[in-house]
Order: structure tokens, then sequence, then C-alpha cells
């Protein structure tokens, strides 16, 4: 399927990760501007889990084995710094993720990454696999981050119940 485009399919995966990136980084700098909730927070990993369904498609089944690698490596390597980056503040009594200069850097040095183990990886297992890869990486990286941010968050909500109560 993929084989049959008029345009090498390495281009429109490395264009789409391209947009994805501007994107998230788009959405990143718009959120510092509006206080933040609990479904803002949750709400990308449970979109995203959605993905898994192409692991229905035979052509992007990789091993148990790789899966598990995948996933512990994007929440140990990339979820820790996306962790560290992220953090909350309390403005007028409403909790905003704190702008972060180092977030925007740590995401470009992430795609960089990224675009280059996808790069290497594809040349010895196929691109459908190397999808479902990256897909399980990325996973990896969003659950942790989410679940680290929903804790903080709920600290910090806990700390305004407080001050509204003295």
């Amino acid at each position: 399927m993929l084989d049959e485009l008029p345009i090498p399919p390495q281009i429109i995966v490395f264009t789409f990760f391209i947009a994805i990136a501007i994107i998230t980084l788009i959405i990143r700098m718009r959120a510092v501007k509006r206080p933040t909730s609990v479904k803002k927070i949750l709400i990308p990993p449970l979109g995203m889990s959605t993905g898994f369904v192409m692991f229905l498609y035979p052509k992007t089944q990789i091993p148990l084995s790789w899966a598990i690698l995948a996933f512990m490596t994007g929440a140990i390597f990339l979820a820790i710094p996306l962790i560290k980056t992220s953090q909350f503040q309390i403005i007028n009594n409403d909790i905003y993720l704190k702008p972060s200069k180092a977030f925007f850097f740590l995401l470009i040095f992430l795609l960089i990454v990224r675009l280059s183990l996808h790069t290497y990886i594809e040349q010895y297992i196929s691109l459908y696999q190397t999808a479902g890869l990256f897909f399980t990486l990325a996973f990896g990286m969003l659950l942790p981050w989410r679940i680290a941010m929903y804790f903080q968050y709920k600290k910090f909500s806990q700390q305004l119940r407080g001050n509204q109560t003295h």
C-alpha cells in the first residue's frame, strides 16, 4: 500500500513527525496561557491509546519484547525529562502550567532523536513495524508524563483548596 505512493513513505513519515512536533509546540505554548484541569491532563493518553488498534493490522505487529522495550525506553529516557520540565503554578486561584524554554528545546531534541532512531531502525524492519514500535515508544513517553502531571496537579489542587478554607 505505502509502496504504491508517488512520494517515498519515509518523506511522508518525516513530514508527519515535523507536523506533530509543530502542533505539540503550539498547543503547549497556548496551554500556559489558560488554567489546566484533570481533563486536559488525562485526555491525551486516553485519546492516543486508541492508536493501539493499529496492531490489529498484521503488518504493524511487533514482538511483545520489542513493545515492552519501546514502552520502557519512552517511559525512562523520554518521559523523565518531560516530567522535570512540566511544572505547575497557581495564579489567581487557578492552576497553570509554568512556561518553560527548556521544554521547547527538549521537544526539539526529542524530535531529532526520534527521527534519527526512526531512520536507523526502518533499515532493519518494515515501515509498518517501525510505526508500531515508535507509537509504543511515544505512548511510553506520554503515559508516565501525564500521570506525573496528574499527581502534581492534585497536590496543587489540594494546596489551593487549603488556601481557600483559611
